[in-house]
């Protein structure tokens, strides 16, 4: 009872830091690809997918819907927008804490999250093609001219991003965690210090190369 109460105490507070880097994004927006200035980069993807990582993917799912319904009462993109911000964020976060619950190591923090970026991608594209015609008040056919240079670029670099974030720093919030008592010290969730390096090394490259890419797409490099 008290190990539950504890969870969902961190699942609790993972939801409104979720919220609270959204809120960030949507006052500070960043742009990844011209042209398409509604979409801008999130990070609340990344304390969904640590939650998941530490406590499941229930909790990932969990958290996914609390932060998007605590987003759609300050946003102005409606029922839509909030079903999109939660499709968006429970596949990424569900799928790399499912696969990383049954290889629970580095190599399956890294793969889980491999896949997080392609299904995302892939999902979004479809689901774009799918509703944005509504979303957006446009046509079919302008939303189909807009998926290859437009969409999948920018859900490739938000969820590569992301994927780096999520390796930099989730040995030190597991570390945090259970200093403060929400993780035991010695549990199933451990990712070894010593097997962290490759984490590291994959989070800057991906994070430097979608930098690279987003700066390259706007003109800048």
């Amino acid at each position: 009872m008290r190990t539950n109460t504890k969870r969902l105490t961190a699942a609790a507070v993972f939801s409104a830091l979720a919220f609270g880097i959204s809120l960030l994004c949507n006052v500070i927006p960043v742009c990844l690809v011209p042209g398409l200035p509604f979409l801008h980069y999130d990070a609340k993807d990344v304390l969904i997918t640590l939650c998941g990582f530490i406590y499941g993917p229930v909790y990932a799912l969990a958290v996914s819907l609390v932060a998007s319904v605590l987003e759609f009462t300050i946003s102005s993109t409606g029922v839509i927008g909030m079903i999109m911000n939660f499709l968006s964020s429970a596949v990424f976060a569900c799928t790399a804490s499912l696969i990383y619950k049954y290889i629970k190591n580095i190599k399956g923090a890294i793969l889980g999250l491999f896949a997080s970026v392609v299904l995302t991608t892939a999902f979004m594209l479809g689901w774009n093609y799918l509703i944005s015609p509504y979303y957006m008040g446009v046509s079919r056919e302008a939303i189909s001219a807009m998926l290859l240079p437009g969409f999948l670029p920018f859900n490739l670099l938000k969820s590569g991003i992301n994927m780096g974030i999520c390796l930099l720093v989730y040995k030190p919030v597991i570390t945090t965690l259970r200093m403060a008592g929400f993780v035991e010290r010695k549990g199933e969730n451990a990712i070894r210090l010593k097997s962290s390096l490759p984490s590291l090394i994959i989070g800057i490259f991906a994070i430097l190369v979608c930098i690279a890419v987003a700066l390259h797409y706007n003109g800048i490099i």
